[in-house]
């Protein structure tokens, strides 16, 4: 007698797939379009029953979907290549924001040019100064220089992962979560947009009115 297929592990199956393939699409659209070069960034997202993280060392651009590593609810590396090292990182956002279901970290270069130059303040890396920033990103506080893989920075996030919508990694670029991946690529290249258009220019704008950020309030529910 043949046993009847578990839907519920079919369905996880099917959404772990789904995942993956979404990764590795992301992936390859922020390469092509130089978020990310070489073997830089990384990208996970949530399971049921753990995470998938892009593997170390990997090139975003050229993702396989069974080259994801898949980890437990332990951490403990399950499938796929070897995990990312900023693992830690990632799960800091997940164990402490249980709506968030992505996380995407590039080096991008109008973003760590901005913490070279000297970001707008420590808690705001930039002033709200577009509609779309505010609506889409929100207020983004700057981590101080820790090495790749710091400890340190996973508790840095911890204390940050249920206020803002991301961090910016000093020397090493944006850390942006979200309720998919392509929800948190789309806050991601919004951010790198908006650093972009500030290091532009020579003359400073003033940020949106306090009557301008009420009024997105109001309409979008956007809270910066």
């Amino acid at each position: 007698m043949n046993t009847p297929a578990n839907p519920s592990s079919s369905n996880g199956s099917l959404k772990e797939q789904a995942l993956r393939e979404e990764i590795c699409e992301i992936g390859a659209s922020l390469y092509r379009r130089n978020y990310t070069v070489g073997s830089a960034g990384n990208i996970s997202a949530r399971l049921d029953d753990g995470w998938l993280i892009t593997p170390t060392d990997a090139c975003l651009g050229r993702l396989a979907p069974a080259q994801i590593a898949k980890v437990d609810l332990n951490g403990q590396w399950v499938s796929g290549d070897k995990p990312s090292k900023t693992l830690t990182l990632h799960r800091a956002v997940y164990d402490n924001n249980p709506q968030m279901q992505a996380v995407v970290h590039t080096h991008s270069s109008n973003l760590v040019a901005l913490t070279l130059a000297g970001v707008w303040h420590e808690n705001e890396i930039l002033p709200p100064i577009t509609p779309y920033q505010v609506m889409k990103v929100g207020r983004i506080p700057l981590i101080p220089y820790c090495r790749p893989g710091d400890p340190q920075v996973a508790e840095q996030v911890k204390l940050l992962a249920s206020t803002v919508r991301g961090v910016l990694l000093e020397r090493l670029g944006p850390v942006v979560w979200h309720e998919s991946v392509s929800q948190a690529a789309f806050a991601l290249e919004e951010l790198e947009e908006t650093a972009r258009l500030w290091m532009m220019l020579r003359d400073k704008p003033e940020p949106l009115s306090v009557a301008a950020l009420e009024e997105l309030h109001r309409v979008f529910g956007a809270r910066w």
